[in-house]
This record gives structure tokens, sequence and C-alpha cells, in this order.
């Protein structure tokens, strides 16, 4: 047996097209997820009455479980749960017009989100008293001193996590094949099939994700270089 190293630059060029649909898989839920971890990150430090329990609970399940039933829990539940409402209110509307990729992203995002805020909510918490304190006495206001002081080292502090969360997404959209989502995974198993060159393909898809994988460590130690002004007493 004899590896085609030409086919593998033709498979590059074919799976390759699956790259707008891999990055939006990877970077949407990536920006909501940080918005949902935020979010849960502050209920749960300040205790907000009602909901830092569910919060709690939130965290707990989606972490106890794996990303494929996420998104299995969405894919056959979500449907249900519209076509019944629809019915119910009289939308007119049916689960089936809804794009594919969206229960994919609801899914990411959720998980995201559990993660995220646990790195968030490490980041603030590793913040020292003191420093809002002085913010206080310059006349900063709570949410000033949220935005300008804490949570810009607390972003630098979390910078990891957050990287790792979104090489884990970005090698967690192989999933979306399991709905049938032609990503870059899916479309590696289309063009192996099609000239049943399975290794040719795979190899080919491990070169894009590689390479995506290089490029966030390279703007993540951009950001981290700019965020570190921040350890030097700058405000934003």
């Amino acid at each position: 047996m004899r590896i085609d190293a030409a086919f593998i630059f033709t498979a590059f060029l074919e799976i390759i097209k699956a790259l707008p649909l891999t990055l939006a898989i990877s970077t949407v839920p990536l920006a909501f997820g940080f918005a949902i971890g935020l979010a849960i990150a502050l209920i749960r430090i300040y205790k907000v009455r009602g909901l830092h329990r569910v919060a709690g609970a939130y965290v707990s399940v989606v972490r106890g479980t794996p990303l494929l039933l996420h998104i299995m829990i969405i894919y056959f539940g979500l449907p249900m749960l519209f076509d019944s409402l629809s019915a119910q209110y009289g939308w007119g509307l049916k689960s089936s017009s809804i794009p594919l990729v969206t229960f994919v992203l609801i899914a990411f995002s959720i998980n995201s989100g559990a993660y995220m805020s646990e790195a968030i909510r490490s980041g603030i918490l590793a913040v020292g008293a003191g420093q809002t304190e002085a913010a206080y006495s310059i006349g900063m206001t709570g949410p000033q001193a949220m935005r300008r002081i804490v949570l810009p080292q607390a972003l630098m502090a979390g910078l990891p996590n957050l990287l790792h969360k979104f090489i884990g997404l970005l090698h967690g959209s192989s999933l979306a094949f399991t709905i049938s989502l032609q990503e870059l995974n899916g479309k590696a198993h289309i063009v192996a099939t099609t000239n049943l060159k399975f290794l040719e393909a795979f190899i080919a898809a491990a070169f894009i994700y590689w390479g995506l994988t290089l490029l966030a460590e390279w703007g993540t130690a951009l950001l981290e270089k700019r965020l570190h002004t921040y350890n030097k007493g700058g405000v934003a």
C-alpha cells in the first residue's frame, strides 16, 4: 500500500471549501458562550438570589455530560418543543424550516458557556480585592471598576482557558457531521468515500485543523501581549 501524496493536495483543496462552516461553528458559539459565561460567572460570584443555584446546576450538568449528547438533545428535543409551541400559538411554522446548523450553534453555545463561566469566574476571583477598593477610592462605580480594572485582568488570567475552549470548539465541530453537516470532517468523509482514499483525505483534514490551531495560538499570543499592559497598571 502506498500513500498518494498528490491526492492529499487534491483532497486538501476540496476539504478547505468547508472551512467557512467550520469557522462559523467554532467562533459563533465562542462569542455567545462568552456572553453566557460572563453572566453565569457574575451570578455565581455575587450569589444572585434565585439564580445562583440554577447557574451552578447548569454548569454542573453541562460539564458533566459530553458535547455529542448536547447536540443530540438539542437536535431531537428543540424541534419537538418548537412544533408544540407553533401548534399552540398558531405560528404556522415547522421545525423542518430551521437550518441544521442552528441546532449545532445552540448546542455549542450552551456547552461553551458552562466551561467559559468557570474560566471567567476564576479570572475575576484572581484579581485582588484591593484593586477594586482602589477604583472606588478614585470615584469609579462598581460597573466601571469591573469593566476597566477587573475584567481586563480576569481575561488575561483566563486567556489560556479561553484559547483551550476555542480549540475544543474547533475540534468539536467535527461532531456536526453526526447530523449531516458538511464541515471539515464531514467533507473529508465525503471525499474519502467518493475516491476510496481514506488515509489521504484525513491527512489533508488533519493539516487544516493543525493550521487553524496554530493560527489561534498566534492570535492569542498577540492578544495576551496587549492585555499584559493591564498588569502594568494601565486602564482602558
